[in-house]
């Protein structure tokens, strides 16, 4: 009843006045229920008639009460609750015309659409209606939710969605067209073909919110179809910074795999690389003499790919990072390596998720390449707050960066996490030290010192740990290091580690003739407690039985003896099987063959010192970055790195044709012409002879006057333009001449604006809008000597519509042009541009 009541109560807060009502309706009813069915009812199916008040909302004609139910229900499923038992009375309201309910409604049905199954396909006509809703969020869903019925039946309905779906005009439809592939792919693999002619259309796709699905769509169905991103390799490059990030990851990864095909390796020893840039190798002398066969240029999409992603080095998105570090480790050349050192040290301030992956592959990068992270090995440091297996991968690491230059300081750090509190990470690190010595001759004998004082510490796994490694690094030099092996058959005793025990016995039996006196006293102590041993334990015990047996039998007989009849009869059959296997070898007697002859040099044979190695080593068959990497073996839906061809594919089949509209193409053409054409063609033919008129009128004035003097002579010009266009032929020569100062003038006027003004307003100029608008700003900031074409320039406007007459006298003027723009050619030539361009495609509309 509690439960009852407190679930009423939480509804209660969450909604408004009516699902109060409805609470208050719930709790009234809670009496006849619980007599109904007892107490005990009560107390363990507090959920009776759940969710009943949503069903009333999700029933109620009210779209408020439906839109305030769906988004309960879906806070319901954001925190985990099943609420498919809502599925009916949600269903109902799939076709309602509130856009928001129907948004909720869609998004519970994709969660519940492949549980509920039969009920979703009452509804598929309304999901096909929705498929042309004029909202691209309704659609969407609408592909969402029928993606999401897992029926067979509707593979074909669902096929044809997504061919709608991949060429609609919204890129969040086409998105999801690209994710519903995947869907359909899985519940039919029949359909692939076509599949795959929807993802070939989806890759051409220019938007960038639709490459990273498509490309993830490629992956799923045919990640060897690597003709389909030929022609699209150059975009998905370019488009690669614009993408979302998880987009990035899934492109990268694929054009890893896809350049590994088709380019030629840059990691050749004999190759000449280009250091700096592809210039400079042409441009040094010195290069130009090397042997042409090892001279290496990189192809330009490979520099491509490798250029374009290294800005997403800087991503806030670990994933990005650690996609672009693989990608240069499988792919840039060696020298270019080191960008990506100083991303991935970054990655480590991140959670201890991101540090775990991080650290395991720069333990496999370390290995290879030690110089790559030297620079930076303060950054594995091991700190107190790490948890173990993140010291321990930091423990790798150091390891790995060890050499002759910074070994003092890293075996400095290993004596502090020693005394580390984590028995584990104490453990490792005496590995670590091990590995040490192994690999850096000059300090195996301070390691093993070292190693020694630790037999004395308190901690068993730290004694057991170095008695382990100890062994290991004997037998490289055990003739020099007797006294290590008396020092610890002394400390046999206190030893209880299994595993440590085990290893004194197999260095006393196979070093047995360095100390003579000892070993034989050591098998006497095992022979007592032999019965209480490990099993581990009692095996190297009938090993080293059996070696003091061959080399000291007189004293050793009788012990010998006495092990292998305990041996015979022990409960493990390995320990029984060895036992007889060794009495047979070693102890002659009739019916033993001619192996026994051989006992010495099988059990005393020298054994090659063993080598430690980093856990690491064999993890760079997998490619970095990937779930196989993290777990060392082969995990599903692994697609392996191909080797580099030895001889590159053919890169044009990266070259894609671009198709220029006919204006395009017809541009250079009126381009060519144009420095034949006088500056003075930015006018028209009768605002040149209102021009000539006004230098007529003014008796050779001096040019300066003022804005307001050039309106009052726009005026006068118009009442006398047909007197004008009469003497315009007589007096053209005499306007060029008298204003050839004039016209330089302008020329430099042009410049100007050419330089101020954008593109846009003059191509604005082929309609004659804005002329005015420009006449006057130039009146306004120029001098009086570019009066005359201010003038000209605001008139245009008014007399192209208004002059009929005009029309006449204008194609007559269009001969004489030539002659006035003459004595400027030579000047004018290079100011020839945009302004011209625009002006002669005015004029050809106006005289066709």
């Amino acid at each position: 009843m509690l439960g009852m009541s407190a679930n009423s109560v939480s509804y209660n807060d969450q909604g408004s006045v009516e699902s109060g009502v409805d609470a208050a309706q719930e709790n009234s009813n809670i009496p006849v229920s619980i007599s109904s069915g007892g107490a005990a009812f009560s107390l363990f199916s507090a959920d009776y008639k759940k969710n009943e008040d949503l069903k009333e909302m999700l029933e109620s004609s009210k779209e408020s009460l439906k839109l305030e139910a769906m988004k309960r229900i879906v806070g319901l499923i954001a925190k985990g609750k099943n609420a498919s038992e809502l599925f009916p009375a949600v269903v109902k309201n799939v076709a309602s015309k509130n856009i928001e309910l129907k948004k909720l409604v869609y998004v519970y049905l994709v969660r519940y659409a492949e549980e509920q199954q039969d009920l979703a396909l009452l509804s598929i006509s309304t999901f096909q209606r929705a498929l042309k809703d004029p909202n691209q969020l309704i659609r969407a869903s609408a592909l969402r939710v029928l993606s999401s019925i897992r029926v067979p039946i509707i593979v074909p309905i669902m096929m044809l969605a997504i061919k709608e779906a991949s060429t609609d005009l919204s890129p969040y439809v086409r998105k999801t067209a690209a994710h519903a592939i995947q869907k359909l792919y899985s519940l039919d693999p029949d359909q692939k073909e076509h599949l795959i002619e929807v993802i070939e259309k989806l890759l051409k796709d220019k938007s960038t919110l639709v490459a990273g699905s498509v490309v993830m769509a490629f992956e799923e169905v045919c990640p060897d179809r690597i003709d389909l991103i030929h022609k699209n390799y150059r975009k998905l490059c370019n488009l690669l910074v614009d993408v979302e990030e998880w987009g990035q990851v899934v492109i990268i990864h694929m054009l890893t795999r896809y350049a590994r095909t088709q380019f030629v390796s840059p990691w050749r020893e004999d190759a000449v690389f280009d250091e700096n840039s592809e210039k400079a190798f042409y441009d040094s002398e010195e290069e130009k003499r090397v042997d042409q066969s090892k001279l290496y240029i990189m192809d330009p999409d490979h520099r491509l790919l490798l250029r374009n992603t290294k800005p997403l080095l800087q991503s806030r998105n670990t994933a990005v990072v650690m996609a672009v570090s693989q990608l240069y480790w499988h792919l840039a050349p060696k020298h270019e390596l080191s960008i990506i050192t100083k991303s991935l040290v970054r990655l480590l301030r991140s959670h201890r998720e991101v540090q775990y992956i991080v650290l395991q592959n720069i333990a496999t990068m370390s290995i290879q390449r030690k110089g790559m992270f030297e620079p930076f090995m303060k950054s594995f440091y091991v700190r107190s707050t790490d948890a173990t297996h993140i010291k321990t991968l930091k423990l790798e690491i150091l390891t790995n960066l060890a050499n002759e230059a910074n070994i003092s300081t890293i075996l400095r750090e290993f004596q502090t996490y020693v005394k580390s509190q984590d028995k584990a990470f104490a453990a490792a690190t005496i590995q670590a030290i091990g590995r040490c010595a192994t690999n850096i001759s000059e300090v195996t004998d301070t390691c093993l010192n070292g190693l020694v004082l630790l037999l004395s510490n308190r901690d068993e796994t730290v004694v057991a740990e170095s008695v382990v490694v100890i062994k290991k690094l004997l037998q490289t030099q055990p003739s020099q290091h007797s006294d290590i092996i008396k020092h610890m058959a002394k400390l046999f005793d206190n030893i209880t580690v299994p595993m440590a025990r085990a290893s004194i016995l197999w260095l006393m039996g196979e070093y047995c003739e360095h100390v003579p006196k000892i070993a034989p006293d050591v098998l006497r102590k095992m022979a007592k407690s032999f019965t209480n041993e490990e099993d581990i334990v009692k095996l190297q015990t009938v090993n080293l039985a059996a070696k003091l047996y061959l080399t000291n039998s007189k004293q050793t007989k009788l012990l010998t003896q006495y092990i292998l009849n305990l041996g015979k009869y022990d409960q493990n059959y390995d320990i029984r099987d060895r036992t007889r296997f060794i009495r047979q070898l070693i102890v002659p007697n009739e019916k033993s063959g001619a192996l026994s002859k051989y006992a010495r040099r099988i059990l005393m044979a020298p054994k090659p010192a063993p080598v430690l190695q980093s856990a690491f080593k064999d993890r760079d068959r997998f490619q970095l970055g990937t779930l196989s990497h993290t777990l060392n073996s082969q995990a599903s839906g692994y697609l392996e790195l191909s080797d580099w061809p030895a001889v590159a594919p053919d890169q044009s089949v990266r070259n894609v044709e671009v198709v220029e509209p006919v204006k395009e193409a017809g541009a250079p053409a009126l381009g060519e012409s144009k420095p034949a054409k006088s500056d003075e063609k930015f006018y028209s033919d009768s605002e040149e002879e209102e021009e000539e008129e006004e230098e007529e009128g003014s008796s050779s004035e001096d040019s300066s006057s003022s804005s307001s003097e050039e309106s009052e002579s726009e005026s006068e010009s118009e009442e006398n333009s047909d007197d004008s266009n009469k003497s315009s032929s007589s007096q053209s020569e005499k306007s060029s001449s008298e204003s050839d100062s004039e016209k330089k003038k302008k020329t430099l006027k042009n410049k100007k604006l050419q330089q101020q003004k954008p593109d846009s307003k003059d191509r604005k100029q082929k309609n004659g809008n804005t002329v005015k608008g420009e006449s006057e700003s130039e009146s306004g900031s120029e001098s009086s000597s570019s009066g005359s074409s201010s003038e000209s320039g605001s008139e245009s406007g008014s007399e192209l519509d208004s002059d009929s007459d005009s029309g006449t006298d204008q194609k007559k003027n269009t001969k004489s042009k030539p002659v006035q723009s003459k004595p400027v050619t030579k000047v004018e030539k290079k100011e020839v541009s945009l302004l011209d361009l625009d002006d002669c495609e005015f004029l050809s509309v106006e005289f066709p």
